[in-house]
């Protein structure tokens, strides 16, 4: 079976006139992008107002993209542009984790027959870790759904973020740490 082409690829593709190349990108970092935006938004008004706005700016500069660095980081740089330039607008917190539910596709299904208790109790672990995502500062929470949501690395990261692999790094490891304590916490 032949690996998944690129999505440096696919966006040269794209580039050059090939719209189905296009819509692959769509699939496969729809779901990531959106989620990532919602959770730093205020609102889901203006994440899919956001939203809608980084998938338009990837149409528009079609023609002049060069592959200068992985088309996540390229692309989550884009959203995150956009979120800065809304939070300087308007001082928005991000919407909370209860908030999120399902439409944003961050609950899994269930499977066929598992049990309601089971359900009731994965619901709950998920609100649970969604409040204490919500609760990182800004800066923890932005590199560890950059981590979760788009897959990137520390030193993706650092390029998307504009700050040294260190400093990503760091602030990842401090959002793992705080999370695994919320989590034992409210779990004891």
């Amino acid at each position: 079976m032949d690996a998944p082409e690129s999505d440096e690829r696919l966006m040269t593709r794209y580039r050059d006139g090939d719209d189905s190349a296009f819509d692959t990108l769509y699939e496969r970092h729809r779901g990531g992008l959106y989620r990532f935006m919602l959770r730093q938004c205020g609102s889901r008004a203006v994440a899919e107002e956001l939203y809608q706005d980084v998938w338009l700016s990837v149409i528009r500069v079609r023609a002049s993209y060069t592959v200068s660095a992985k088309f996540t980081t390229w692309l989550y740089q884009m959203a995150r542009n956009r979120i800065i330039d809304n939070h300087r607008r308007a001082s928005i917190r991000p919407v909370s984790g209860a908030e999120v539910g399902s439409d944003a596709q961050s609950e899994p299904s269930a499977p066929d027959g598992e049990q309601p208790d089971r359900q009731a109790q994965s619901a709950q672990g998920l609100e649970t870790l969604a409040r204490l995502v919500d609760a990182l500062p800004d800066e923890q929470r932005e590199a560890f759904l950059l981590r979760e949501e788009a897959g990137m690395s520390v030193q993706e990261i650092a390029e998307c973020t504009g700050v040294n692999n260190q400093t990503a790094k760091s602030r990842l490891r401090y959002a793992v740490k705080k999370l695994r304590a919320g989590w034992s916490e409210h779990h004891e």
